[in-house]
């Protein structure tokens, strides 16, 4: 059998394969209320037809400033509960299990009147404005929100809770000294938000449910953070409760002298160095849907498993031709078998 094609366990949850829907904003909240709509049903339903082991639900924020966007999702009240219960109980009954990333946008909450961060330095952009500096006491706060939000999420009856600690959002804004100049307790101990946050959610978790973590391993903007930092927050992460860490890159601002790869796999050897030295399971991401490809980075040990973004935008049911391509019978619904 392939190796991508191999069940997977962590805790009390168990996949069928290792292919896993990376998160993906959507921007389709057309009422501005953080509900999940008809599009996101069909979206994540349609993957989970197509055979994707695990989708994890785009970046949903723990308050109404904390989105990218207006039209982003979100999970600041009960009222969310319904609608994301709906995605979750139909990718069920076609056989994925399903997360979601659960996030803060920080300085690059674009329609915020007066975004947050750790510090108030502006992204660079003629979408951005300058931030306000949360005090401690909000940040406490803050901490509070996400473990709010991941109490809803258990409540919907999601699988897996992802934290967002990449691509520039707040939990990587505290973490990287690019972003947090405070002299506080969260300035002078960078990994301190997140480590805080891990444990609030954790907490909120039923014993044996995942908690994974999404981190930038390196930052391409001038005077960013290298890999060793990154993996030094990691430790903190894992040793705070993360039990799996989503290996992704930058996203903290334009890139200077060091630039991202932009080539299939250019961001395995992050996740299969972290791997190494933490000895903590990883997610490969990054251009990733040549089924050979994706196979070779779960068969040579470099992640547990791989994250398809656009891939599987362009195709819904990738896991099934992925399949094919590696020789072997794929997993189709009984209403598609006779196109196979």
């Amino acid at each position: 059998m392939a190796h991508l094609f191999t069940p997977y366990a962590i805790g009390n949850l168990e996949l069928k394969n290792r292919i896993v829907m990376a998160p993906m904003c959507q921007y389709s909240v057309t009422a501005k209320d953080g509900k999940p709509n008809e599009w996101h049903f069909t979206h994540y339903t349609s993957r989970a037809v197509g055979g994707a082991g695990l989708i994890i639900v785009e970046m949903t924020d723990v308050e109404p400033d904390g989105r990218i966007t207006d039209y982003d999702l979100g999970l600041w009240s009960d009222d969310h509960i319904a609608p994301f219960e709906r995605i979750v109980d139909a990718c069920h009954a076609h056989g994925a299990k399903i997360g979601i990333q659960i996030a803060h946008a920080g300085r690059k909450a674009e329609d915020a009147p007066v975004p947050v961060a750790p510090s108030p330095i502006r992204f660079d952009g003629p979408q951005y404005k300058t931030p306000r500096a949360l005090s401690t006491d909000e940040v406490k706060q803050m901490v509070e929100k996400f473990a709010m939000a991941a109490r809803r999420a258990v409540k919907a009856g999601f699988d897996v809770i992802e934290l967002h600690g990449a691509h520039g959002y707040l939990i990587h804004q505290f973490h990287s000294p690019l972003t947090n100049q405070r002299t506080d307790a969260y300035g002078e101990d960078l990994a301190l938000f997140g480590v805080e946050v891990i444990q609030a959610v954790k907490a909120e978790l039923p014993s044996g449910m995942p908690l994974f973590v999404r981190i930038s391993a390196v930052e391409y903007a001038d005077g960013g953070y290298d890999l060793d930092h990154a993996i030094e927050i990691c430790r903190r992460y894992r040793d705070a409760g993360a039990d799996v860490i989503h290996v992704s890159s930058g996203g903290e601002g334009h890139p200077g002298k060091r630039r991202p790869g932009n080539y299939p796999g250019f961001q395995v050897p992050f996740a299969r160095q972290i791997k190494a030295e933490l000895q903590v399971p990883v997610i490969a991401v990054g251009m990733l849907d040549h089924p050979g490809l994706a196979e070779s980075v779960i068969a040579s040990g470099d992640a547990d498993l791989v994250a398809i973004a656009r891939g599987l935008l362009r195709d819904p049911y990738w896991p099934i031709h992925a399949a094919i391509a590696l020789g072997e019978k794929p997993q189709v619904p009984v209403q598609y078998q006779r196109a196979f």
